[in-house]
């Protein structure tokens, strides 16, 4: 298949010469053959053209759930992949969210092999312990094996200290990247959203920032003490940021991400009890947004995810106690991360965080595979039920003010445009 790109604009930080240059792309058989002011298109060539159409590397998004295996009502694997196609990524970080969740080496092959010849390529974690249940280790190393990226009992902190501990030694064996959810249950108790004054006001029982951060702390400590490498996904508080930034300047492999959700609304959001803003972690207050920006540009996070999380309407449409966490997200990021980010940051940010999983970063060169995202990123518009791709309509964007759109995927030799 041969594609030309016409008049694009490149977004491309590590290559000055291209950077903000307007060219045209020629894709011949998945590969970027030519990049030139001007390209002659050769015969049967789809020709692409839109009205201030930019183009960056392929996005990647290191946490996403879907609903396959025993969900498959909410997401299936497909559609999921084609969800994030449709909103500008080339790479995902499966989370282990489904049932049975992936905790052996047969789970991992059935995960890659529902996600085989698709534009998205996905990347499955596997379960840190048997059955999620923070008893006994799952089968890491022949999870690593065939071809898990990392551990994790999804939003399930780990709350067996001895288990991290020795489960941070033996990964730094095969290289093994160890995920620890940020919440102490003892503290957060039977809590649904940030304990402050609107849960007061609201008279909804609250989680403490304190819940995450003494989770966050005595992981570090246990990190500092083995080695190895930790993951703590989407933190939410100022004072998670700091202890991160503190454990990176003692040299500690910590990596941490934030959802976007939790960068650009703060939980006076929940005034009208609207379910879908019920997340978790809980949508926080001004400072802990503010902070969390700050550690977004300071590098002290190092990944901006959707958290994208599928669920039936009827764990969403009941009253706010009863609610499940969880909001739909891969369609939103882009326009709420550049509603706050200038759209270099934003582009960054969404191409960043690879090689954290041991994932080839695509390059935008003459020989190289074509792995890019095209986009339009001055377009505003209201965030509807019409823009969301998924199986699931949980999305917490659903009213909002979005920036940029997304007008395409090309990877994997197949192209993917939004009519």
């Amino acid at each position: 298949m041969n594609i030309l790109l016409k008049s694009v604009t490149i977004v491309n930080g590590n290559n000055k010469d291209l950077h903000k240059k307007k060219k045209d792309i020629l894709i011949k058989n998945g590969t970027i053959e030519a990049i030139a002011t001007k390209i002659d298109p050769p015969a049967k060539t789809k020709i692409i053209e839109k009205d201030n159409m930019h183009v960056s590397i392929g996005w990647f998004d290191s946490g996403v759930s879907f609903g396959e295996p025993g969900y498959e009502e909410r997401e299936t694997i497909e559609n999921g992949l084609m969800t994030a196609a449709k909103s500008g990524f080339t790479d995902v970080i499966l989370n282990t969210s489904s049932t049975p969740t992936p905790d052996s080496a047969s789970d991992i092959v059935f995960l890659k092999n529902a996600s085989k010849n698709l534009l998205t390529k996905l990347h499955p974690l596997g379960n840190l312990t048997a059955n999620g249940e923070s008893e006994a280790l799952a089968e890491l190393y022949d999870m690593k094996n065939s071809g898990a990226v990392g551990f994790y009992d999804y939003k399930h902190p780990i709350s067996n200290t001895n288990l991290l501990k020795i489960a941070l030694q033996y990964a730094q064996n095969f290289d093994g990247l160890i995920f620890s959810f940020p919440l102490d249950r003892n503290i957060s108790g039977k809590g649904i959203v940030n304990e402050g004054v609107t849960s007061t006001r609201l008279g909804l029982k609250g989680i403490p920032a304190l819940a995450e951060e003494l989770q966050i702390a005595r992981d570090l400590f246990i990190l500092e003490y083995t080695g190895g490498k930790l993951f703590i996904p989407t933190i939410s508080t100022a004072n998670a940021v700091k202890l991160v930034a503190d454990a990176k300047k003692k040299g500690l492999e910590v990596y941490c991400s934030v959802a976007a959700h939790n960068l650009t609304i703060t939980d006076e959001a929940l005034e009208d009890f609207n379910t879908q803003y019920k997340v978790m972690p809980p949508l926080r207050t001004s400072t802990d947004t503010k902070a969390l920006i700050k550690g977004v540009k300071n590098g002290t996070i190092d990944l901006i995810t959707s958290d994208h999380t599928p669920l039936n309407v009827e764990l969403k449409h009941v009253e706010f106690d009863n609610a499940d966490f969880g909001s739909i997200g891969l369609e939103s990021i882009f326009g709420m991360l550049n509603n706050i980010l200038d759209i270099e940051d934003t582009i960054a940010q969404l191409t960043k965080g690879r090689e954290i999983f041991n994932v080839d970063p695509p390059k935008l060169e003459i020989g190289q595979p074509a792995n890019l995202t095209l986009f339009d990123p001055e377009i505003t518009y209201n965030f509807t039920q019409d823009h969301i791709h998924s199986t699931s309509k949980n999305a917490l964007a659903t009213g909002r003010q979005m920036k940029g759109k997304v007008i395409g995927t090309v990877a994997n030799n197949q192209l993917v445009i939004n009519e």
